[in-house]
């Protein structure tokens, strides 16, 4: 399978041979839990998602597809000439140079054949073991590139935790790695999924490999290649919408979305993309959290990388969201996800779980699931940080450094307020095109957590957090004058202009996200005056100074965040049962704090099914078991309820 991804496949690699997509017994580490086909109306439902998909532009055309496949060609012919001249320069035979290879593999969205218009390709260079990553790589390739017209904003990132160099070929963006082996002569067909490629490397560079290791896998690892590229590439454009599309800010990226895809597709194997989609909300909304997804049994090697397991890693026990890629060594692809990102998504999967409800029953259509999230709208209170340079190469990387990390400044403010004020950074960029700088800045919303009692005239000052921020910002190796951050706490009502490129307009239709959940609105907060953070006040035209409110001084943030009123949460009185035996059984409230799993003494959750219509489902994952280790079949139908004393 890793052999046919070679610059000369197609754009959209054909699925595996269909012998290697027949498990023996099960799809991935559990039991199917339906085998249920699509209906009459699965299908009719499928064909206006389909349309829907194709009328919003999602796919490629003909033309950019022929394009991509000429700028890979072109670029495998420049990393074998590179190769060549660096063989001869380092003193090799003429033999040597003759066969001197380097191999162009494709990973991501593109190996997996759902990328769209636009979107860049994940590229790996493989090249021999006598030229390296830090002056071959980034030094050599980097001053041909340079030189190479066709190639625009080319941009290396030595520094990254998988080191990559990104540019534009002919328009088309590249993000390309390199990976050393322990080989003299790089074969045309050399398989990268052979367990053999990690032999006598490190791990910077296995993490390189992995990228294409993890494609393959996840393609060999569903039950329909097709069915999981369309429900994958409706997720990734849902996701983009609702403004939780990036693996950088703490959210999810290509391949998480990917994981989660293909294990909703091992749950479910016969369904139809329409039936994954709705089974992907109501899936991830009761899934117990952080309980690791996992496609495949994970493996320990001889080799000696390190592999995600809480057992043995104190470190991998803090994760929020494990997803876990299926090829050795395997690893946590969403250790970036925090306590506040991670609250953002379970509020948009259960938006997304409301909305197919009412798909399903024909109230609405497809398009009500992909309306764009109404960010600034969503809250009163944001942190704004804006970058300056002095030209557009300049913040180019200078954004790039600051986006990287602006993770680490939603984890510090998590932890300097006792994870009480959360954030919600928004993935977009905005620039203001008034200014003679380079100019570019992101937003974060703002609110208290949900449930706690504030009480009147708390503050939190997170100056000290925000300083400790931006000395880390200012440590960038590659910083040059002009690059310039500044922090400033905003209100509605502030948010500058150029925020809304199209014009603010409130979208009346649009609910609250806490009114489309149906959860009590807490109390309000309110922060008494807008303060600079840090640096002097961006040079604005009095129309733009107006409109964000006067200079203030350097370096002061002391936001007051106080409750307006208080809201007392409102429970419904449903009559409580438990599922036992597929029987629905009413249990008196005086007891249901006795209500434990008798195999394990866990608290379980009880489920009401006139709510929940598969209650073996929503047992297992709030359950936690059946999920990520043990089969499904032994924690439905082995476990039993017992009502015991507190002794």
């Amino acid at each position: 399978m890793a052999g046919a991804n070679s610059p000369n496949s197609s754009v959209s690699p054909p699925p595996p041979p269909p012998e290697q997509n027949q498990p023996s017994k099960h799809w991935g580490v559990t039991k199917s839990l339906s085998h249920v086909g699509p209906t009459n109306v699965d299908i009719q439902r499928n064909r206006e998602l389909q349309k829907f998909l194709l009328d919003s532009g999602i796919y490629e055309s003909a033309e950019e597809s022929a394009k991509r496949e000429l700028v890979l060609e072109k670029l495998k012919q420049i990393v074998k000439v590179w190769v060549k001249q660096l063989t001869r320069i380092k003193g090799y035979s003429d033999q040597m140079v003759e066969d001197a290879n380097a191999a162009i593999f494709t990973f991501g969205s593109y190996r997996l054949g759902v990328h769209g218009p636009g979107s860049d390709i994940d590229t790996l260079c493989v090249g021999p073991s006598y030229i390296n990553r830090e002056e071959d790589f980034f030094y050599g390739l980097h001053c041909i590139l340079n030189e190479i017209e066709e190639v625009t904003e080319l941009q290396p990132i030595p520094d990254a935790r998988v080191p990559v160099m990104k540019f534009k070929f002919d328009g088309i963006p590249i993000d390309l790695l390199y990976a050393s082996v322990s080989l003299l002569v790089v074969p045309d067909d050399f398989d990268i999924s052979n367990i053999s490629v990690l032999y006598n490397i490190d791990e910077t560079t296995a993490c390189s490999l992995n990228g294409c290791r993890v494609a393959d896998q996840i393609l060999k690892l569903v039950p329909n290649v097709e069915n999981f590229r369309t429900t994958l590439q409706c997720l990734k454009f849902w996701a983009k919408r609702r403004g939780i599309y990036s693996n950088v800010m703490g959210f999810l990226g290509g391949v998480n979305w990917a994981i989660l895809v293909a294990r909703l597709c091992q749950f479910y194997p016969q369904a139809n993309p329409s039936m994954l989609v709705y089974r992907f909300f109501r899936v991830y909304t009761l899934w117990r959290w952080p309980n690791a997804v996992t496609l495949c049994e994970i493996e320990h090697n001889a080799l000696g990388f390190t592999v995600w397991d809480p057992r043995i890693n104190a470190w991998d026990g803090l994760h929020l969201m494990p997803i876990i890629t299926p090829a050795y060594p395997c690893m946590n692809s969403s250790y970036n996800v925090s306590a506040s990102t991670l609250r953002v998504m379970l509020e948009q999967f259960q938006f997304g779980k409301n909305i197919c409800e009412d798909i399903e029953l024909n109230k609405l259509k497809w398009s009500a699931l992909f309306e764009s999230y109404s960010f600034f709208e969503s809250y009163k209170n944001f942190l704004q940080v804006e970058m300056i340079a002095s030209d557009l190469d300049d913040l180019r990387s200078w954004k790039g450094w600051v986006e990287s990390r602006l993770r680490q400044l939603i984890l510090k403010i998590e932890r300097d307020t006792g994870e009480i004020l959360q954030c919600h950074p928004n993935p977009r960029d905005y620039a203001d095109s008034s200014k003679q700088c380079a100019h570019s800045a992101f937003f974060m919303g703002l609110q208290r957590k949900q449930g706690e009692v504030v009480q009147e005239g708390q503050q939190f000052d997170i100056r000290k957090t925000v300083d400790e921020f931006r000395h880390q910002i200012k440590s960038y190796l590659y910083r040059k004058p002009g690059m310039e951050i500044y922090v400033s706490h905003v209100r509605r009502k502030q948010i500058p202009s150029y925020a809304y490129p199209e014009g603010y307009k409130r979208n009346r239709n649009t609910k609250p996200i806490d009114e489309v959940l149906q959860v009590d609105k807490m109390s309000t907060v309110s922060v008494l005056k807008r303060k600079k953070i840090d640096g002097p006040e961006l040079e604005r035209s009095p129309e733009k100074r107006a409109s964000v409110g006067p200079k203030l001084q350097d370096s002061v943030l002391s936001e007051r965040i106080c409750a307006r009123s208080s809201v007392v949460e409102k429970a419904s009185m449903i009559q409580p049962c438990v599922f036992v035996d597929g029987v629905t059984k009413q249990v008196d409230p005086t007891i249901l704090k006795n209500v434990r799993l008798a195999s394990n003494g866990r608290d379980m959750k009880l489920i009401d099914r006139d709510k929940e219509p598969n209650a073996t489902v929503a047992m297992v994952l709030k359950s936690g078991e059946g999920v990520g280790s043990e089969p499904v079949q032994t924690n439905v139908m082995s476990n039993r309820l017992s009502l015991t004393s507190n002794a």
